[in-house]
This record gives structure tokens, C-alpha cells and sequence, in this order.
């Protein structure tokens, strides 16, 4: 901000008045200097007394004296100006007068007000805030921000925003360039990233941002200095959002599967419908398998698979959430503690694996109606420790996945379709019995199942195992539902 300078030697006289008083006052250099004192055409005879007495104090008083004079302009309007006073000291060392620089009032309110708002932007904000120069890289950060990046306030200095941001920096530097060249958007976005630094507090993060660019008021052209980030965490509202607006669309997915339902003359007609409603924006892909009556082994030869229980369903190579994924400590409602979860089975349990049928299945390709398959009554051959089996004898929901780094056969070992790396396996209950077990796949393009998706596919298997219990589980599945419990 440029100042106002006058300078008055120890008599009054004014030797020294520059561009910026004469625009204050409008009296110009050549009226200026040369005048003894400034009363009767810069000040009030009224306010002389009191000025004349603080320029003479700042002559006699060592540093800087500020003070607030009201001065006359030429043309008679009165000016609250804000003045520094210092002596002015010749060779020998003794005062020969005074330097006073001054500007109006405002001027100088509104200059504090902006260091002041700068300094609480970058100390006390609660928004995050973040100066970034014209390289992209970070010049100021403040202490919210530093706690939010997990790095501190120094470290993220002159660094690349790739060494923040794990993802997202490719649409932050974007809008901090388009900032630089257009201005400041007209609302806020809202930035999905993920951090890089280990102290960060969740890896991926909702920030709400502002963008405003910076640019000299010294120059008389504007040269952008940088641009100001203001962003806030919104993760957990913006979660919030999400999820309610997910229970709303399954909730609504659920009452038009009920309607279509009601609507089919077949039972298993309408067990299909129920699938395919719950594909939409859930799985790629769903299967429905009915358990049947297995083999009886010859007289006198003990099976190798005899007693399975889930204890023998632990496979390493799975990622499923086991007991935990279907709400219990894996033992089935009703049975003794210490006792084998397949223990009141039924007939077959305890004599061998339950032999699933596939009932019906969605297309593995294109889209389309999930297919009822002929009841031919020959069973999927799946692995002994498949989760289907888990999911069977828990009566519950497993959870299953490739890991980060999808083995090559991973769905085929398992029978199901390529490309599958996310299982969720969901026993069909109905009327107190075991009919099946419903399967919901996922390719790599969507996130693992979790405890919420568990919730909603079981509320889908009751209404899949209530249509196909109408039905006849013998009608589809090619053979007695003996071993439905």
C-alpha cells in the first residue's frame, strides 16, 4: 500500500510532501512545501493545537508514534487519516525534525483486516487451506490442512501434489489450472482423493473445495501469484448421503420385485424375478442352487467328507468374512454350545456334502432375465470347502474375494463365471428348513461385498426361498428336498 510522506523541520516548516498527500489532500507539492505548520489549510484551527503537540512529542520520543488526525483537503472536506511519526536526525546526532507518514483511515482498516483474515485463515481456520503457486506446487499451508494431509505444515512445501495424493491429483491440478487461466469457478466441487502419507486419517476422502485466484495488487497488470485451495472433509456426510440414497433405491427395488412377483402365474417364474431385481446396481452376476438328497455311501465304507461341518470350510486361499460375515460366531440358532454346527442337519448332512443343483442362474455374457435351467438333477461339482457349502451349513451369509491381485482360475476353480473376484454366499431358508443357496457375484469394476450388501442379499434369498419353497423345491431341483432342513 503506498503512504502518504510529509516531513517538517524542528521549526514546522513543511520540506517534504509526495504524489500520494497530494492526492490525499489535494494540495499539491509546490503549495505544500515551504508552509510553517499546517494550521488553517490542512488542519482546523480547532484540531492545530492537539496535532502540533503529538509532532512535537515524536521529536522528543525515540521509535515511531502513531496517531489519528483528522486534516483538511483543499477543497474544505475533512480526512481521519492514521499517522507514524518518527524523528528525523541530523550528522551530530540532534533532532532537525520530523517524518510522518499517514493514509486515510479505511485504507489502513482494510489492509489490516486482510493481514488479519490471512493470519486466521492460516492459524484458527477450520477449513483447510492451501496457497498453491503457479508450478503447482504448495507455497502456504495451513495448520488444518497440515493435520488433514497428515503431513504437517512444512513438509508438503514445494512438493509435487502427486506426493500428497495418491489419487485425484489429476482433477486438482486441473482445476487449480483452469483457476489460474479463467478465475475462480462459480460454486465449490467436491474432490474424491486419496492420500499418500500413512498419518492421513481415512485413505480415500470427500473434500469440498474452493478455488479463488491470487494476483498482485501492486501490478498494474494482474499477474496471478498462485492459487487459494479452500477445502473442507465431508467424507462422512457425503457417506451418509450415499448410503441412504442406497437403502432408498433397494427398498424401492424390493417393492417392485414384490409387485412383479405378484404378478406371475409360476412360483419359480417368480423366484427369477426376485433375482433379477436385485442384480440392478448389486451384482454381475446371480445363482440359485437347490440342495437334493446326496448318495449314500456303500455299506461299511467310511466317506472321506464325513461330518463336514463349517470348521472344514476354511479355505486360505478365500477372503470371506467366515463367521463374522454371517453375523454369529458360526454356529446355527438352536444347536448345543460345543456342538457340530450340521448336527441336527437332517438326513445326509452328516453322511456327505449337500448336493446343489443349479435352479437358475443370469446369463454369463449379455444381459438379460435370469434362465431356469432343466431340472436334471446332477449337482455343480463343487470343491469341498466351497462357500457355498459355509453359507449352507452356517444357514447365514459368507463373504468371499480374490484378494488385491486376482489369481489366474480363481472363478473357474470355483465354478463360476470369468472375471468373477467378489463372492457373496446366502443360505435359503423358509418355514425352518435349508433349501439352497443363493450366490452374487462381482466383477473387479465393483467394490467387495460387505456387511450391508450381506443385509440386503439375505432379505432377497428369503423371498428367492419363499417363491421357490411354493413351488417345490422337488420340482426344480430333480429329486426329493429330503436334505432341506
Amino acid at each position: 500500500m503506498d503512504a502518504a510522506l510529509a516531513a517538517f523541520a524542528a521549526d514546522g516548516t513543511v520540506t517534504h510532501w509526495n504524489h500520494e498527500a497530494e492526492r490525499i489532500l489535494g494540495w499539491t507539492t509546490a503549495e505544500a512545501v515551504g508552509r510553517r505548520g499546517l494550521t488553517g489549510w490542512a488542519v482546523r484551527k480547532e484540531d492545530a493545537d492537539g496535532i502540533e503537540a503529538a509532532l512535537a512529542a515524536a521529536m522528543r520520543s525515540p521509535g515511531r508514534q502513531v496517531h489519528e488526525f483528522a486534516l483538511l483537503t483543499k477543497d474544505g472536506r475533512r480526512v481521519l487519516v492514521r499517522t507514524q511519526s518518527s524523528a528525523v536526525r541530523g550528522p551530530g546526532g540532534h533532532i532537525v525534525g520530523v517524518y510522518c507518514a499517514f493514509s486515510e483511515v479505511h485504507t489502513q482498516l482494510d489492509l489490516e483486516r486482510s493481514v488479519a483474515l490471512a493470519e486466521a485463515l492460516f492459524e484458527d481456520a477450520s477449513w483447510g487451506v492451501v496457497l498453491i503457486d503457479a508450478d503447482l506446487r504448495p507455497a502456504v499451508v495451513n495448520a488444518h490442512a497440515g493435520r488433514i494431509l497428515g503431513v504437517g505444515r512444512t513438509a508438503p512445501l514445494g512438493r509435487p501434489l502427486g506426493e500428497l495424493l495418491a489419487q485425484g491429483v489429476e482433477e486438482l491440478e486441473c482445476a487449480v489450472q483452469h483457476v489460474l487461466a479463467e478465475g475462480a469457478p462459480p460454486a465449490t466441487a467436491e474432490l474424491w482423493v486419496t492420500l499418500r502419507s500413512e498419518g492421513a486419517e481415512l485413505p480415500r476422502r470427500c473434500w469440498r473445495s474452493g478455488f479463488v485466484r491470487l494476483a498482485s495488487p501492486l501490478a498494474e497488470e494482474p499477474v496471478p501469484l498462485g492459487v487459494a485451495w479452500l477445502f473442507q472433509d465431508v467424507t462422512d456426510t457425503k457417506r451418509a448421503e450415499q448410503e441412504s440414497s442406497l437403502l432408498r433405491f433397494r427398498a424401492r427395488q424390493l417393492h417392485r420385485a414384490g409387485r412383479a412377483a405378484a404378478e406371475c402365474p409360476d412360483p419359480a417364474e417368480a423366484a427369477a424375478v426376485h433375482l433379477d431385481f436385485a442384480l440392478a446396481g448389486f451384482a454381475d452376476h446371480g445363482l440359485v442352487d437347490l440342495a437334493t438328497t446326496p448318495l449314500p455311501a456303500p455299506y461299511g465304507v467310511v466317506a472321506e467328507d464325513d461330518g463336514y461341518d463349517a470348521c472344514d470350510a476354511c479355505d486360505p486361499c478365500d477372503t470371506g468374512d467366515g463367521a463374522g460375515a454371517a453375523g454369529g460366531t458360526g454356529t446355527p440358532p438352536g444347536s448345543a454350545p460345543g456342538s457340530s454346527p450340521g448336527a441336527d442337519a437332517g438326513p445326509g448332512t452328516r453322511h456327505g456334502r449337500p448336493r446343489l443343483v443349479r435352479a437358475l442362474a443370469s446369463p454369463a455374457g449379455a444381459p438379460g432375465p435370469a434362465e431356469r435351467l432343466p431340472a436334471t438333477g446332477i449337482p455343480v461339482p463343487y470343491a469341498p470347502r466351497h462357500p457355498v457349502f459355509q453359507a449352507y451349513e452356517r444357514r447365514g451369509s459368507v463373504r468371499t474375494g480374490a484378494g488385491p491381485v486376482s489369481p489366474e482360475g480363481w472363478a473357474a476353480a470355483r465354478h463360476w463365471p470369468d472375471g468373477t473376484v467378489h463372492g457373496l454366499c446366502v443360505a435359503l431358508r423358509s418355514r425352518g428348513r435349508t433349501l439352497g443357496v443363493a450366490t452374487f457375484l462381482r466383477t473387479s469394476a465393483r467394490r467387495p461385498f460387505d456387511r450391508a450388501d450381506a443385509d440386503y442379499a439375505e432379505e432377497v434369498a428369503a423371498r428367492i426361498a419363499a417363491a421357490l419353497d411354493l413351488a417345490g423345491a422337488a420340482a426344480l431341483g430333480g429329486a426329493p428336498s429330503a436334505h432341506c432342513r
